[in-house]
């Protein structure tokens, strides 16, 4: 399979992503485009695109952040789209899959920072990509923004603090604002960059300090995407069959 990343930032790296394709010896390409990469030109060559997160939102422009191409983004996941590719957006990319389907992304009700549960859904229990997850899972959190829904979209997975976590927008295309590629090794470069954020803790409800992200262990939550990425691998060269 031909895996490509699209990385904004290197404290937003692919974590387990990058290891499930790895370990199951996929041909894996990437756009860094913090590093200056370029997008790809069209999606002909790519079997999954996973769209990684990032602090900007979809809104931002290039005048703002000259390495952030939302607009391009946006384009290159819709050829993905359109061409039955398989696509997997984490936080702003999940944002980034809403608006190139024509749905706007919004404010998430709560700042999310750590690890907290996420409940399935009524479609989220019955759909068979996510069979094994539990009904209650505790992932990463680490956004204030959330995917937008399109009229075919269904909500696999919500939080207390953010009802869309999971977003199903068709058989191959799935949006999760949750982080549940997160490694300890992911979390040391994420609490580098988010000092103010952490510092500030106490203030919100669903944000932990660093202490408490250094003791949590992401393994579980890791191989639980690496059971739902192989039935989206299944599920996507049956579609090509």
């Amino acid at each position: 399979m031909r895996v490509h990343f699209i990385v904004h930032e290197d404290f937003e790296a692919p974590g387990a992503y990058e290891t499930w394709a790895s370990r199951r010896g996929h041909h894996v390409t990437f756009s860094r485009v913090y590093a200056g990469e370029p997008l790809p030109a069209d999606a002909e060559a790519i079997d999954l695109l996973i769209v990684m997160g990032g602090p900007q939102d979809p809104a931002v422009t290039v005048e703002e952040c000259a390495h952030f191409d939302s607009k391009g983004e946006q384009a290159v996941i819709a050829a993905a789209v359109r061409a039955g590719k398989a696509v997997i957006g984490v936080c702003l990319g999940s944002q980034l899959i809403g608006e190139a389907l024509g749905a706007p992304f919004a404010h998430s009700p709560e700042k999310e920072i750590g690890k907290f549960p996420i409940t399935l859904t009524e479609a989220g229990c019955q759909h068979a990509l996510f069979s094994d997850f539990a009904t209650t899972l505790e992932v990463g959190h680490w956004h204030n923004d959330m995917p937008g829904l399109t009229a075919q979209a269904e909500i696999i997975a919500s939080s207390v603090g953010c009802p869309r976590q999971i977003v199903a927008y068709s058989d191959l295309v799935y949006g999760f604002q949750c982080h549940m590629e997160l490694t300890r090794e992911l979390v040391e470069r994420l609490i580098a960059h988010s000092e103010n954020d952490l510092s500030r803790a106490a203030d919100y409800r669903f944000v932990s300090t660093a202490e408490q992200l250094r003791a949590e262990d992401y393994r579980q939550m890791n191989e639980v995407l690496f059971c739902f990425l192989d039935k989206l691998e299944a599920r996507y060269h049956a579609s090509n069959a």
